[in-house]
């Protein structure tokens, strides 16, 4: 049987007339690399933030290795490593001076700052100021801070959030070396589908402050029918109709532009639909594009909300 690590059981927490977690509860397994994948405004920094101790349920419990913040603080800081969305340095210490700064709060040898810089990739940096570091520099030694004390639970708040493409795989790569030790947990918010899905055994959707679906991508997809993708334009010069498809083929879902003339069709089946689909816009309409692909957690996100993750 696996062991939880933290539990979540019937979670609410409001801020005035707002509720940005509703009713939550959810279970995170030892060794887990878990998801919370959802839209700013989700609720998912607030659900975090609580499992942090920065903040207070207004009902439910949080129980995190078996305690929680108000029976042992103690423990549970010194079995959590933090970062937080962003977060402030000192600009004229250098990486190694902030790393040993940090690594004196828990006691920690100089060693281990030896260790953190080699495993965020910073050995060349040790001795650059932070302030001249780039984004995805100071995300990798907030991170570097955050392992500091060889944490059970590591949390990530959106670590790669305005990030280019090449400082976020740096970090995904950093984080998978780490998941191959096979002894840390790892909770991450992110509304990156590809972020998710590239780290994680587990993956949460949210919106407004509750859980729509939960598993791994594979399970995610296969559960909730999600079919696969066709989606067309034509030129809508002359016509404004939208096309209508013989019933051949089992079609989840129509969705049809016609400013724009972009259709986007959910099928059961690819194979059995394209012939029928091609048929339809070829004989009533120019084509301009069609393009097949299998489903995405986007596009999943989009069939539970009618809203985009980037929403």
């Amino acid at each position: 049987m696996s062991e939880h690590v933290i539990e979540v059981k019937e979670v609410t927490k409001t801020f005035k007339e707002v509720t940005a977690v509703n009713n939550l509860s959810m279970k995170v397994q030892k060794g887990e690399y878990l998801a919370l994948l959802g839209p700013n405004g989700a609720g998912k920094t607030t659900l975090v933030e609580m499992i942090e101790g920065l903040q207070e349920p207004s009902q439910g419990h949080i129980s995190i290795l078996n305690t929680n913040w108000a029976k042992d603080p103690k423990t549970l800081s010194h079995a959590l490593g933090i970062s937080l969305q962003e977060t402030r340095f000192i600009d004229k210490l250098t990486v190694f001076e902030t790393l040993d700064l940090f690594a004196s709060f828990y006691q920690t040898p100089t060693s281990r700052v030896k260790e953190i810089i080699a495993l965020i990739r910073m050995d060349e940096k040790a001795g650059s100021f932070v302030v001249n570091l780039s984004g995805g520099q100071r995300q990798r030694l907030a991170l570097g801070i955050a392992l500091l004390n060889k944490p059970q639970i590591l949390m990530l708040d959106e670590p790669t959030t305005g990030l280019d493409p090449n400082s976020r795989r740096e970090l995904w790569d950093i984080l998978l070396d780490l998941k191959k030790e096979g002894n840390t947990t790892m909770i991450l918010t992110t509304h990156y589908m590809e972020e998710a899905s590239t780290l994680c055994d587990k993956i949460v959707i949210m919106d407004q402050g509750e859980i729509l679906a939960e598993g791994s991508l594979e399970e995610l997809l296969a559960n909730n029918n999600t079919g696969e993708i066709i989606e067309y334009s034509v030129n809508m010069a002359e016509k404004n109709n939208s096309p209508e498809f013989a019933p051949e083929f089992e079609l989840l879902h129509n969705h049809w532009e016609p400013a724009t003339g972009k259709g986007r069709l959910v099928v059961k089946d690819i194979v059995s639909a394209i012939p029928n689909v091609l048929h339809e816009l070829r004989a009533n309409y120019e084509l301009r594009s069609f393009e097949c692909r299998k489903m995405t957690l986007d596009d999943l996100f989009v069939s539970m909300t009618g809203r985009k993750l980037s929403d």
